[in-house]
């Protein structure tokens, strides 16, 4: 990470916490900067960095997480951070660390949800008119066939032969964080500096000069301090560090082991090809079992 002149304060080291700053990218942290009454305005910041004035948002509310499905056997649907804007926007914002199956359809199916919401909380004689509803993904993976050139996606609904917009009141947001790669200096809006702390947060030593003049970021610094976390916010960031410290461990012992099984495979088919080239020259079971390390068995069954 690329050094710079930064503003100095105290630290101290915690339990299990090598860094100064909490790490953005796990579900602890993200609901620790977004979804608290007392940092709205960092969730609001973000938002508007997020649609570079496309959408100006002067303001959020918190709304619940939590949906129930319309029958007790149905799935609940739980968002990271849900909340509405000044004009009655919906925003679901969610931190995704991980790529996994059916990703775009679980999105779809989370704003289908809040579609759904609206359509059952109204008067019979509802018109079906129905509010804006955005969905910001934050990924620390990069989506399959993703091209290389961009970072972030900005998914409407298009009719096909025109390429013009067919409705304005739905949209998907998708950042790919490892895509992006400007460093310290190259930073120039106010959505690179997002994600250059999104993506370098633990990194850091202290809150970079560059960004310690603007009151917002100022803020994100403070929230993230390892420090200022209350004995339960360290608990259960601690909890989630762990957990995730686990599953990389277990996510490359199962790489390492399929690795090794690949190696092991690639070795018995070069025993056999030989196997099969040595039994067409009539030489006998039992040498060829000794050259390849095939059984005998194996081989006359060739």
């Amino acid at each position: 990470m690329q050094q710079e002149t930064s503003v100095s304060t105290t630290t101290t080291t915690t339990e299990e916490v090598t860094s100064r700053y909490i790490d953005f990218k796990l579900d602890f942290s993200f609901h620790h900067f977004f979804a608290k009454e007392g940092h709205l305005d960092l969730l609001r910041d973000f938002l508007n960095s997020v649609f570079e004035g496309r959408k100006v948002i002067k303001q959020v509310r918190l709304g619940k997480t939590e949906r129930k499905g319309d029958q007790k056997q149905n799935r609940k649907t739980v968002f990271d951070v849900y909340c509405t804007g000044d004009n009655n926007e919906d925003f679901i914002v969610e931190m995704q660390k991980g790529n996994q199956e059916h990703f775009k359809d679980r999105i779809l199916f989370y704003t289908a949800n809040l579609v759904q919401g609206h359509g059952k909380s109204v008067e019979a004689n509802w018109d079906y008119k129905l509010p804006e509803i955005y969905f910001v993904a934050v990924m620390d993976f990069v989506l399959d066939e993703s091209p290389n050139e961009h970072h972030i996606h900005d998914v409407l609904l298009v009719e096909m032969r025109t390429k013009k917009q067919f409705y304005d009141k739905l949209g998907y947001i998708y950042i790919e964080l490892p895509k992006f790669t400007k460093t310290l200096d190259e930073l120039e809006t106010n959505e690179d500096k997002w994600l250059y702390c999104l993506r370098h947060m633990t990194e850091f030593e202290e809150i970079p000069v560059s960004l310690s003049n603007n009151s917002t970021f100022k803020k994100l610094f403070e929230v993230a301090e390892v420090t200022n976390l209350t004995p339960e916010e360290m608990d259960a960031y601690q909890r989630e560090l762990k957990r995730k410290r686990d599953n990389y461990s277990h996510e490359q012992y199962i790489l390492g082991k399929g690795i090794e099984q690949g190696l092991e495979k690639g070795e018995h088919k070069k025993a056999v090809e030989m196997a099969l080239k040595l039994k067409a020259r009539k030489m006998p079971a039992e040498e060829i079992a000794e050259l390849t390390g095939l059984s005998k068995e194996e081989i006359e069954s060739l």
